[in-house]
Order: structure tokens, then C-alpha cells, then sequence
């Protein structure tokens, strides 16, 4: 019931006509790379399968669209009431995977009815998790391997099932961890919550004397130890309130103390602060965390504070101020990313949330779910905009690959053509431009899509994963050519047709179009 009310029309026009069991295959792929790049990420193909195990009406479906269909047959309610995925069979391409313009993601094979009634269901479950995941994918690129991401959008996303997709499509792009403490329980170890306080914990406390402890948790002798390293220091200016927060935290979370050091006066009280009670920690026998910047002037006030913990670190002589971290969580895009990688900074961890959720450069991916072929006859959409002719009939994908092993271009061909082999020269054509086309000679030859959905006997080659779907995007992202994933005019990544297949399409072209008569 996921789906536009155009699809049951449809299904039922197909089926008083007699068309709804015709074997069809349609195919869903997009046309343009997000957010300005060159590179996409495969992902939802998992969502994808548990809708097609799922499959069917129930009676309340089928009494609620016969209010939509007032004026249908009877017997259409009794098809519907019977349908499920046991007559389809699908493709795809792993999750995980890069992906280019018009390579299929999916290809779904089966009667007319059922595979016209996916299509917006599909749609909805490729769509987002690719955006979501190749937007974190770019942000992992712009922040280096090096460093810690943090997912930290939920309250920003679109909804609660926004969120929640967010949460577990970042975590594939690249990320590290998550705030979304429901994310967590649902997907499992893989997934890993994270999270400290907000500003809000820090105004809540006035003076000293709101500090309190339950008993036996050695809350008194951390207080004690800091107030001495506060005189020490001659500290005593910072804002009470503040290290009265930063103690009743650190006493909570002795193991864990990362605290939030721009409440008041980021390195004149927060830093200080902090600096105050890690140490009472250290002698407590505890290692804290580290410190979260969340405004500013992010690049100057990480590197102020690496150089302060340096300085602790050398007169007191305490070797953990050099492990800790050092989040910034300011409105980060991947642009600021970007930015910070030109100027100094010592910025460990990012906790990211509006412009990684959102997509806010980006909001749709444009996916689209297309007939290709019906009874074995191909099948083409024509456009005056080039981008939009439909490449006809049912295809294989090959990824064609150089001697340095990185990938060279996408190719299609027809479904019975010979594919292309290693250590043989091959021509791969431009889909439309007839003078683009190379010879290429692979060093090795990638089968794209496999089967994933094989009717009744249900899910073939088991669900993808979080974790090998994470390592497959990273696996992906350390062979492609850097200068298909630069940030500024990334070169553009083929994807070609065989000479077979170019030859086939244009010919099909001329004859579905129509020769427009001038007077």
C-alpha cells in the first residue's frame, strides 16, 4: 500500500485488458551523480528485499481500494488478493557498490501486473538510503580516514523514519557512530550510539554547592582533587557553574568525561575547566574522553586547545592529554570539511547532523523505474532531452577495469552479447554521441548485477549486511581514480554501450519515431 494510486490504475487497466500476466522487465537506475560529484552509492537493496518477502494485500488493503475503484470488477479484488513476489525475479547491483548514470541498480523481471505495482514501492527504498549514503560517503572523503564521524541529525531529519534511515545509511557511507539511541537497538553491534551533553546540562547547575554524590562513588574525592588543581593553576575565575556541571558529569561518567566547553567562555572557562577535572580523573585512576566544541571558530579554538593540552601534558606529566579528542559539531557540511583540510587545525571527531541527513545540497537522487522489454520485444522511450531516451531491452553491466586495477568505465551490452574479456580490446561506445568511443583492453572484467530475488525460492545470496556493505563502500572508494572523487570539477566517469547494443538502440529510435511532415 507504500505506492501512488497511479499503480493501481494501471494494474487495473492491464488487468481488464488482458496484459497484467505479459512477462515484462523494467529496469531502475538514475541519470545525473548527487550533489555536483561523479560517484553514487548503491544502498536500500536490503529494505528492497524484505518488501518483496512481504508482499501482499490484506483484506483491509483490498477493502480500502475498493473505495478507490468503486466502478472495478470483482474479480480484479480476487487477483490482488493473491498477488506476492513469487512470480518475480530480481537483480542488482550489491549494496555498497559505486554506481553510475544508467548502469540498472535493479532489474525486475515478472508479470506485467505485479512488476508495475513495485515500482514506486522501489523507488521509495533506493532513492533516499543511495542519497543519504553517498552524501555520507562524500563526507567521509572530505574528513579523511583519520578521523572519527558521528552522525548526529535526528532531530533535524525529515521524521521519524527519516531519521532512522539516516542513522543506518551513514553508518554504511562511512560513519562511525550514531546519537540515534533507537537505530542502536533495532540494527544491532554495528551500529554504534554515541553521545555526552548539551549546553543545557551545563546552565543547569549555579555554584559549587549544587554538586552532590551518592555515596561510595568517590564523586567527593574528584571534586576535592580538582579544587586543588584550581588553586594550583590559579583558576579560580572560571564560571562555577560551569565546573560544578563538568564534576556531577565526570562523576556520572568517570570513563567516558567528554565534555561540552563553549557554554560560557570556550577557552577562558570551558578549556579550563575541563583541563580541571581530567586531572582530578587521572588521579583518580580514570582516562576521560576529551572535549566537544560546538561554535566558533573551529580551526583556532581546536588547535588553542591541543597546544593547552600539550602544555598540561608536559607540567604535569600526564601522556593522556595527548589521546584525547577533540569533536567539533558547529553546522558542518562538506564544505566547512573541505575548508578545515587547508587551514590548521586539531579537530579529531566530527559529530555532523542537518546538512548529512537532510541532504541539504541535494534533497532527491531521481531515481527511476522504467519498461525496457515486454514479451521479448525491447521497448524505448523517446525525448527531445537526450538524457531521458531510454537505452531499450533487457542488459548485462560490466565494469571494465586498467592495469593500475582502477575502474576504466561502466559498460552495457545486450542481454545474449558476448561480454567482454580480460586481455581483449573491446569497443565501448557513447551511448548517443556516435563520435565518442574507445577501445579498451581490461585487466579485469566485473560482472555488476547478480540474481538477489528469485520468486519462490525467496532471497538469494543472503541479506546485505551494515558491516560488509560499510566495507564494500569503502573497498570501492580506495580503488576509483581521485580525480573522479575531487571535490571541485571531478572528471567525469564513463559509462559506454557495446557497438551491438549503440547500433540497436539508434536503429530502434528512428523507427519509433515519428517523421514530422513540414508544409
Amino acid at each position: 500500500m507504500l505506492t501512488d494510486m497511479y499503480q493501481l490504475t494501471m494494474c487495473y487497466a492491464y488487468w481488464k485488458a488482458d496484459r497484467h500476466n505479459l512477462n515484462s522487465n523494467f529496469e531502475l537506475f538514475f541519470r545525473k551523480p548527487p550533489f555536483g560529484g561523479e560517484i553514487t552509492v548503491m544502498a536500500g537493496l536490503d529494505q528492497v528485499l524484505s518488501f518483496l518477502h512481504n508482499f501482499n494485500f490484506t483484506p483491509s488493503d483490498i477493502t480500502y481500494i475498493k473505495k478507490l475503484l468503486p466502478s472495478a470488477s470483482p474479480s480484479f479484488f480476487t487477483y490482488l488478493s493473491s498477488l506476492d513476489c513469487s512470480s518475480v525475479t530480481v537483480s542488482a547491483i550489491p549494496q555498497g557498490s559505486l554506481v553510475f548514470p544508467r548502469i540498472p541498480l535493479i532489474t525486475i523481471s515478472g508479470p506485467l501486473g505485479i512488476c508495475q505495482l513495485l515500482e514506486t514501492t522501489l523507488l521509495t527504498l533506493i532513492n533516499y538510503p543511495s542519497l543519504v549514503t553517498t552524501n555520507a560517503a562524500r563526507f567521509r572523503i572530505a574528513a579523511g580516514d583519520d578521523k572519527v564521524l558521528l552522525e548526529f541529525g535526528l532531530r533535524r531529519a525529515q521524521g521519524p523514519d527519516g531519521g532512522f534511515s539516516a542513522s543506518k545509511y551513514c553508518i554504511i557511507g562511512g560513519f562511525d557512530g550514531t546519537s540515534n539511541v533507537i537505530a542502536g537497538k533495532l540494527l544491532g553491534e554495528d551500529v554504534k550510539v554515541k553521545g555526552t551533553h548539551a549546553h543545557a546540562f551545563v546552565q543547569s547547575f549555579k555554584g559549587l554547592e549544587e554538586v552532590v554524590f551518592e555515596e561510595g562513588t568517590g564523586g567527593e574525592k574528584i571534586k576535592k582533587s580538582t579544587l586543588k588543581y584550581r588553586r594550583e593553576l590559579h583558576w579560580e575565575d572560571t564560571h562555577e557553574g560551569e565546573l560544578a556541571a563538568f564534576i556531577s558529569y565526570a562523576d556520572a561518567f568517570p570513563s567516558q568525561f567528554l565534555a561540552l566547553i563553549d557554554t560560557y567562555d570556550t577557552l577562558g572557562s570551558g578549556l579550563k575547566n575541563f583541563i580541571l577535572v581530567a586531572l582530578a580523573l587521572d588521579d583518580a585512576g580514570f582516562k576521560p574522553a576529551g572535549i566537544r566544541l560546538d561554535s566558533g571558530d573551529l580551526a583556532y579554538f581546536s588547535s588553542e586547545v591541543r597546544k593547552a593540552f600539550t602544555k598540561m601534558s608536559n607540567q604535569f606529566d600526564r601522556d593522556f592529554f595527548h589521546k584525547l579528542m577533540i569533536v567539533a559539531s558547529n553546522d558542518i557540511n562538506e564544505n566547512v570539511l573541505q575548508e578545515l583540510k587547508k587551514q590548521e587545525h586539531a579537530i579529531t571527531a566530527f559529530g555532523i547532523g542537518t546538512n548529512l541527513v537532510t541532504c541539504q545540497k541535494q534533497p532527491a537522487l531521481g531515481c527511476v523505474y522504467k519498461l525496457v522489454e515486454i514479451e521479448d520485444q525491447p521497448k524505448i522511450k523517446i525525448s527531445q532531452d537526450i538524457a531521458k531516451v531510454l537505452i531499450p531491452g533487457r542488459k548485462h553491466s560490466y565494469r571494465l577495469f586498467g592495469g593500475d586495477g582502477s575502474p576504466i568505465l561502466d559498460l552495457l551490452i545486450r542481454e545474449n552479447e558476448p561480454p567482454p574479456k580480460v586481455g581483449e580490446r573491446f569497443l565501448c561506445r557513447h551511448p548517443f554521441e556516435e563520435q565518442k568511443r574507445v577501445f579498451v583492453t581490461p585487466s579485469r572484467v566485473e560482472k555488476l548485477s547478480s540474481l538477489v530475488w528469485d520468486g519462490k525460492n525467496g532471497v538469494v545470496g543472503g541479506m546485505p549486511t551494515i558491516s560488509a556493505s560499510k566495507e564494500r563502500v569503502k573497498s570501492q572508494i580506495k580503488i576509483m581514480r581521485g580525480d573522479h572523487l575531487r571535490y571541485h570539477n571531478p572528471t567525469p566517469y564513463k559509462v559506454s554501450v557495446s557497438d551491438a547494443l549503440f547500433k540497436f538502440l539508434h536503429q530502434l529510435w528512428l523507427d519509433s519515431a515519428p517523421v514530422l511532415e513540414l508544409s
